[in-house]
């Protein structure tokens, strides 16, 4: 994909707020779709339809952990994004 592909998809993971909080709560620990359901006070169909769309996007990782999967950010592809999005909103 293009960087200008590529930084649209981005824009467009990032521009449904839940998805921003899920992120945020992710960043600070690994967490599991139930928990992250009582957090931000949806259901845990709401929370994992928005968790596919960002594994899609390989922002998120998914891991196995007993009988629970837990959720955790991806920090290669967070910088990766960082960086396009510098990119495009740098001004010099």
């Amino acid at each position: 994909m293009s960087s200008a592909t590529d930084t649209a998809r981005i824009f467009k993971v990032l521009s449904v707020e839940t998805r921003v909080k899920i992120l945020e709560l992710l960043k600070a620990n690994s967490l599991c779709v139930n928990a992250i359901s009582e957090l931000l006070g949806i259901t845990p169909a709401a929370v994992s339809q928005h968790l596919r769309i960002l594994r899609d996007t390989d922002i998120v990782i998914s891991e196995k952990k007993g009988y629970y999967v837990h959720y955790h950010v991806n920090t290669r592809t967070l910088k990766r994004w960082r960086e396009l999005a510098v990119r495009l909103l740098d001004s010099e």
